[in-house]
């Protein structure tokens, strides 16, 4: 077995890399840029630029690239070679400062939003040294943030590193409040569970929807599903648990903390979890991991499916973001302690994520929006787009009791006993986890769990470090003109928690009761994709992130196009792989099936003139009547995806995508699911969710 201490973080030029082989001049400007977010001095940059070559090209690296992320959802590389021709047919290997401070991709087929024409194709990207460079198919990755020509931000990595000094500056003037003089920066952290599905490889090329779509289009309930609870937390088939092994190798090399790992609630899902990174490294760290289940599945002849609801009637793969706020001095601002009602900095921060979440349901939302997600929000296997914040009983008696201004009756130090003598006593935590919460307080963390499996979670991060930044800054001009802190901050936490406690809710968030009591509060219930978007411009949250120094109007705006775009892109080719599997796939067999019982039932007849009915003329007139229906919505959905070009208004075309286009895809599915039970298995033209998801031994 490999020794996972060598291993781990031999393909990153990580610190202790940078420790030895850059002088201590050098890497003491490169550690303050880190630590502090400061601007790296020019100087710097070259004898950086020549250990990282050095280290690459011994590594085996033959190229570099800037390693960036934008706003596809994926990263993006264009790679360069070392070579430098130097005359008689011979070269060297050079990498200048220039190169590895700033590239300059183009990429003008990436989305804009509008930000940029394609004849206005400059875009630069610009080293972010907070993220460790690595060495992935042998070329130097650099990470980078993506820009146009004028300086508006193209990827998703730009507004996170803004979000992360936004969140800094506020709450470092929260901490010198109460008298903090030791930190000296305060940090997001972050730990992304990522569920996903394995299939045998030869299944996902069998399914053309699998291969254009991500996801099924067609494929009725298997006979057996989740119902029996046999997967979740089961034995890890071999097939699976070598694919593991190695996808754990691979990320551990590139300094990922991969941790734990095991089988979810579906038959071929599985789920894996790193130790928290700050928020930055958490985010490429994420995107790496995804990039290499992929490619390390092909390896073992897999598929690994990451879409957020691949397969209908069965558990859809969600990311849960986990979140945290800590400073440099060793303190997580999100630590209750043991007595959280006398802790009231922690109160403090706590309150300011809890009137966070409520002032902005609408971007909480926006952060796990996409076409895959709205069949997965709210079915019993994800929260509901209804945003809400779970604390548990402990917590929401605490506030309660600071409320109504009476005495805390704690919990008390409970202890679960088992009932047998070789069983210890096991200490209770003060709250249980809500599964079904949106938002839920875990202890000392935060578990954002709406995000859908693919996403980024960039969105998610820098939606979350603004808006507590925007709380932490009305805290702190509210306490810094106040003539007596301690008066002023108990009655503001008083305030905060009367004006916000709307936004907490501990019960069972699948329940329709929720659902009309959260419009009792006056919540908002942003039940699809377009909803949601449709309140990114709003005046609030743009005013919100040019406060902050997050997004410009013309970037929200750029964002927001970006995003209806890629919804209705995604449901336009999702129509349109509907329509070839209907036409050549689906129809071809239920024509030819009955073909085969009609002349069966002939000779049936022949044999026997008192036959008026058959099981064959049955299953016929059902096959018959089907096809005829199925083939009226493929024509009539044709007719819709050419109507939706005449619709120039992207919000218009997007919501006519959302009400009228995938009303007749749903139909169209719902007929041709039908057909497949009465179909014998020789005829159906491609592999059933039974072959598919038993389809790893």
């Amino acid at each position: 077995m490999k020794d996972i201490s060598t291993i781990y973080g031999s393909l990153v030029f990580s610190d202790s890399v940078m420790k030895e082989r850059l002088s201590s001049e050098v890497y003491k400007g490169i550690r303050h840029t880190i630590d502090t977010g400061a601007e790296l001095r020019e100087d710097l940059a070259q004898p950086i630029a020549n250990a990282m070559k050095e280290w690459a090209l011994e590594k085996g690296a033959t190229h570099y690239t800037h390693w960036f992320q934008p706003m596809t959802g994926v990263t993006a590389e264009k790679h360069e070679s070392f070579i430098k021709p130097v005359g008689e047919g011979k070269v060297i290997m050079d990498f200048s400062a220039s190169a590895l401070v700033k590239g300059e991709p183009d990429a003008s087929s990436l989305p804009s939003g509008g930000l940029r024409a394609t004849f206005e194709a400059r875009g630069y990207t610009a080293w972010d040294p907070s993220s460790y460079a690595f060495i992935k198919d042998n070329s130097l990755c650099i990470p980078t943030a993506f820009c146009s020509y004028g300086g508006e931000t193209l990827d998703k990595k730009s507004p996170l590193l803004r979000s992360m000094d936004a969140i800094n500056l506020q709450a470092m003037r929260v901490l010198k409040l109460f008298g903090n003089t030791t930190a000296k920066r305060v940090v997001a952290n972050c730990g992304a569970e990522q569920e996903y599905f394995l299939i045998d490889k030869s299944m996902y090329e069998s399914r053309m929807d699998l291969i254009h779509c991500g996801r099924t289009l067609f494929g009725a309930r298997p006979p057996k599903g989740q119902e029996m609870g046999d997967h979740y937390f089961g034995v890890i088939n071999q097939r699976v648990s070598a694919f593991m092994k190695d996808l754990d190798e691979e990320l551990w090399k590139l300094g990922v903390p991969a941790k734990t790992k095991h089988n979810e609630s579906a038959p071929a899902q599985h789920e894996l979890a790193p130790i928290y990174s700050t928020v930055n490294l958490a985010t490429d760290q994420n995107q790496l991991t995804m990039e290499l289940m992929k490619s390390i599945a092909c390896k073992h002849n897999l598929a690994c499916i990451l879409h957020e609801k691949p397969f209908e009637k069965v558990n859809g793969s969600g990311k849960h973001n986990n979140w945290s706020l800590a400073s440099d001095d060793g303190i997580n601002l999100l630590e209750p302690g043991d007595t959280p009602h006398e802790n009231a900095q922690f109160l403090l921060f706590l309150l300011a994520v809890i009137k966070a979440t409520d002032e902005y349901q609408d971007l909480l939302r926006i952060s796990a929006a996409s076409a895959g997600n709205d069949l997965r929000l709210g079915a019993h296997e994800a929260p509901p787009a209804i945003i809400s914040i779970s604390l548990g009983e402990d917590l929401t008696n605490v506030l309660e009791a600071i409320e109504t201004n009476k005495p805390y009756k704690g919990l008390g130090n409970k202890k679960i006993i088992l009932g047998a003598t070789v069983l210890p006593p096991i200490p209770k935590d003060t709250s249980d986890r809500n599964r079904t919460s949106p938002f839920a307080f875990t202890g000392n963390k935060l578990e954002f769990r709406l995000l859908g499996a693919p996403f980024s979670i960039a969105c998610t991060n820098y939606i979350i470090n603004t808006i507590v930044a925007n709380s932490l800054s009305d805290f702190a001009d509210e306490l810094e003109i106040s003539k007596d802190f301690n008066k002023d901050l108990t009655a503001l936490i008083a305030k905060t928690i009367r004006k916000h406690k709307r936004i907490i809710f501990n019960g069972n968030n699948y329940s329709l009761e929720w659902a009309e009591e959260a419009e009792k509060r006056g919540l908002m219930n942003l039940k699809t994709t377009v909803d949601a978007f449709e309140h990114f411009t709003d005046k609030k949250n743009v005013a919100l992130f040019e406060k902050h120094k997050i997004l410009s109007r013309n970037e929200v705006q750029s964002r927001r196009d970006i995003l209806l775009d890629n919804y209705i892109k995604i449901l336009n080719i999702e129509g349109l792989t509907m329509i070839e599997m209907v036409k050549k796939q689906i129809l071809p067999a239920v024509m030819l099936y009955e073909r085969k019982l009609v002349k069966l039932a002939l000779n049936k007849k022949k044999l026997s003139e008192s036959l008026d009915r058959s099981v064959e003329t049955d299953i016929i007139e059902k096959l018959s009547s089907g096809g005829t229906r199925m083939y009226e919505l493929t024509n009539q959905l044709e007719n819709q995806l050419s109507d939706s070009n005449e619709l120039l208004d992207i919000l218009q075309r997007a919501k006519y995508f959302k009400n009228i286009i995938l009303s007749t895809m749903k139909e169209l599915r719902l007929v041709a699911d039908s057909l497949e039970p009465l179909v014998a298995k020789y005829y159906w033209p491609f592999p059933t969710y039974a072959d598919i998801l038993y389809s790893v031994k």
